[in-house]
Parts: structure tokens; sequence; C-alpha cells
């Protein structure tokens, strides 16, 4: 295979990230036809499907290795823009996908100064458990997630603890739970669900009263701000980051709910590796940035994990 031409991988990375190939040319400045093209080129030179047409595009497993590849380009040729002080392309993206929860807590405070520089994120928001599929897939260059063993050709740093606890408004408590919550009760009051992934509640009950599968009332709330704010309504019983409610519990506008359970969620942050490790002297690489500027975060905001970092 000869080298793959840049200008393809483009479009590879442009067509994932607006979903069709008329919004790909329009973002790159080419028509249409140009962008399938180059595609169509760029499949004949590895000799395999790269690209399923159907609305929107979808990316074969062939597809996902090259989009990888690109997105490793992009970030390089960011970060050798910069060194030359160059300046950036207005498109110029670095993903990062993070889970909702952290940030709507610690990580805009953390990644503040970094976009106070002009550093152009994306950041892709899933489910703790579910932000890694991005990486492996080479949707983003970085993730938090609570996978904690690094992919090969990828790096991993151990963030910190986010506890969860149980919280209810107290018009919720003094109308649903007189008795406090218990075994006996919990299968028959709403529970508050962030989506169809999030198992915090099952997690949350499982350890307070001791059972495998917990069936509930499920009511779906898919913002952690609007999840918040819907406990505070008495929705239901939220189970929730210490770190988001706790100024509510101090001014009384919650109260926790078997206040000695918590579900503690290990976050760690991951990266593809670039060959832009550092050395001495010399600027380090965006991606590099981001990560120190998480992990700066996390040991702020986060509880501290006993974990070391490593690669493959």
């Amino acid at each position: 295979m000869k080298t793959l031409d840049p200008a393809a991988l483009e479009c590879l990375a442009a067509l994932v990230d607006e979903g069709s190939f008329e919004r790909a040319a329009q973002r790159l400045a080419i028509t249409q036809s140009a962008v399938s093209q180059r595609l169509r080129a760029l499949e004949a030179e590895v000799g395999q499907l790269l690209v399923v047409r159907s609305r929107p595009p979808r990316l074969t497993e062939p597809g996902k290795v090259l989009l990888r590849y690109a997105r490793q380009w992009q970030a390089l040729r960011a970060d050798a823009a910069r060194e030359l002080e160059a300046t950036a392309r207005p498109d110029e993206r670095l993903p990062i996908a993070v889970n909702a929860d952290s940030l709507a807590t610690w990580v805009l405070p953390a990644l503040d100064p970094l976009v106070q520089e002009e550093v152009s994120l994306e950041l892709v928001v899933d489910d703790q458990d579910f932000t890694h599929d991005w990486l492996r897939q080479g949707a983003v260059l970085g993730c938090v997630t609570t996978v904690r063993q690094a992919l090969r050709g990828c790096w991993v740093a151990p963030l910190g603890v986010m506890p969860y606890v149980a919280v209810a408004s107290p018009a919720f408590v003094a109308r649903h739970l007189p008795d406090g919550l218990h075994r006996g009760n919990f299968s028959r009051v709403p529970f508050l669900v962030f989506n169809r992934k999030d198992d915090m509640q099952r997690q949350w009950v499982s350890r307070a009263f001791g059972v495998r599968e917990p069936r509930l009332r499920e009511r779906f709330v898919p913002s952690s701000e609007a999840y918040a704010r819907a406990a505070r309504m008495g929705w239901g019983v939220g189970v929730v980051p210490l770190l988001q409610v706790h100024a509510c519990l101090e001014r009384g506008e919650l109260v926790p709910l078997c206040p000695e359970v918590t579900v503690p969620v290990a976050l760690y942050w991951h990266r593809w590796k670039l060959g832009d490790e550092r050395r001495p002297g010399e600027r380090a690489a965006l991606i590099s940035r981001i990560g120190d500027a998480l992990i700066e975060g996390a040991r702020r905001a986060l509880l501290p994990l006993e974990a070391e970092g490593g690669s493959k």
C-alpha cells in the first residue's frame, strides 16, 4: 500500500463529522463529486470498501481503521501548525468524549484555560461506560471513561473517583417515603434515569438492599442539569454525583436517602499515542495538554484513585 492521500483522509473524517456527502463537501469547500472521487480513490488504494453509501453514510470496519489514522493525522498537523506559530484552520477540531455528569461538574473548569487560548475542542457526550467505544472507533482522540485497560496504541491515566448518592426533594420524601426508602418500597417509587444506557440507579439499589436485578419505575431525564432539577422538583429519586448536588444538600433543597450507601465510579483518561510524547525543550502536543488539564482538574474535584497509568 502506497502513502495514503491526506486529502482523501480529510474527506473520510469530514463525512463522518457532517453525516452526508453534501455537508462534507461544504465543509471542505469542494464539490460533492470531488468528495466521492477522493473516497473511491482511497478505497481503490486499500482495496476495500470504506463507506457504505447509506443515509447517513456508515463506515465499514476498514473505514473505521482509516478514520483513526485520519484523526491522528489531524491532531499531528494541528500541533505542528502551532509549533510553527501558524494560524489554525477554522474547521480544525480536537474531538474528545466525556460522560455527561463529568461535563456538568468538573470538565469545563478543567478545560477552560485551553479554550481561552483558542484551542478548538469538540466534546462528544456519552455514558461513562460507552465513551471508550468512540475512541476504539477512531471518532475521538481521547475519552473520559470507566474502562481501566488501555487499547493497543493508547495511553491511559487514572483521574479519580466520582461517588454517586441517592437524593430526593423534601416534599417527595414527605409524600412518598415517610418511613424512608427501604427494600420493601423501592420498587413502588419512581427513579430518575438519564437514558437507557444508565444503570446507576440499579447499581445503587443493589448495593443498598442486596437485590441482584432490581426492577424500578423509571422516569427518563436525558440531561445532567435537568436531571438534578427534576430531583429538586420532586419527580423521583435521583442517583447523582455528590459533587453535583453538594450545595443543594447543604441548602436543604435535596435530602440524602440511605447516605451511608454510595456508588464509587472510577474514571480514567485515555488517548491515542500519536508519536508526540514530550521531549525536553519541546512544547507539549495539544492532546497531551488536554490530558494534563483533565488530570489536574480531576485531582481538584474528584476523590483520589490508587492506580497506575500505562500503555500498550
